[in-house]
């Protein structure tokens, strides 16, 4: 052997040099079939993504995300209603065996077991075989879950009172004080809970559209109406005279507190 023939000079270090056939060759010789990475291929991912973002733009300033209202924890009468997303858990949590006693089974239980066979999967499910049709359990589990994931929130969208979601969420300005004391002593702990805390309904009616007169006010607080019950035992009258005074002097008003005009 001729003295360096074969060999490389790495530092003080000789080592032999080796052809390497298995690597991958270079992507120039494959045109038309490949591309580089910088820029041919960034350019594209940027170019199509640049597209969608404009496409989804347009689609936010021609439908905007509908707003409701301040959100009141004292309003227990308003129904919440998730994202589509999630419409099969909310009603997963309808059924008997998921609500009530069994509301921590429903809610923790029952999703915990589903996302962590997700992400077990490829510990559970290790089989050579990448056609569907071969692996019958991984594939009738998904199947299963995409039939139950459908089918729930088509349920859930279907029973939906989507009108009374849109007038309980619906941004009403009124003159409504809620630091008036006859507010805060009394409307707010014996009306609020079916009337909302803004008086604009919930399981009761609007109290704000009706336009009541004090006089037909103070009738329906002392005598009830329907599922309304009387609360002659538990207001005294002339809490029952302020609570018909206030009433009759709500209003709805524009956004700058100027009345509307009937």
């Amino acid at each position: 052997m001729h003295r360096g023939k074969g060999m490389k000079f790495v530092g003080d270090s000789r080592i032999k040099s080796y052809e390497k056939p298995k690597l991958n060759r270079d992507y120039s010789e494959f045109p038309g079939k490949t591309e580089s990475f910088w820029p041919d291929f960034l350019l594209k991912e940027w170019m199509t993504g640049a597209v969608f973002l404009v496409a989804y733009l347009c689609l936010t300033v021609a439908h905007p995300s509908p707003l409701e209202r301040v959100a009141d924890p004292s309003d227990t009468g308003y129904t919440p209603l998730p994202d589509w997303y999630f419409l099969f858990l909310y009603q997963i949590l309808k059924y008997t065996y998921a609500s009530g006693p069994f509301n921590t089974f429903g809610a923790i239980v029952m999703p915990g077991i589903a996302f962590g066979a997700l992400m077990l999967a490829p510990w559970l499910d290790r089989g050579p075989e990448r056609k569907w049709t071969k692996r019958p359990l991984a594939s009738g589990f998904m199947l299963l879950s995409v039939a139950v994931i459908f089918y729930t929130t088509w349920e859930s969208s279907h029973y939906h009172d989507w009108k009374q979601q849109a007038a309980q969420g619906k941004i009403v300005f009124t003159n409504l004080d809620k630091k008036d004391p006859t507010y805060e002593k009394i409307i707010k702990s014996n009306c609020t809970s079916c009337h909302g805390g803004e008086l604009t309904g919930g399981s009761g009616p609007n109290l704000v559209k009706a336009n009541l007169p004090a006089a037909g006010v103070e009738a329906f607080v002392k005598n009830g109406s329907g599922s309304m019950p009387s609360f002659k035992d538990t207001l005294t009258e002339e809490q029952i005279k302020e609570v018909g005074k206030f009433i009759e002097g709500l209003e709805e008003t524009d956004e700058n507190g100027k009345p509307l005009k009937n």
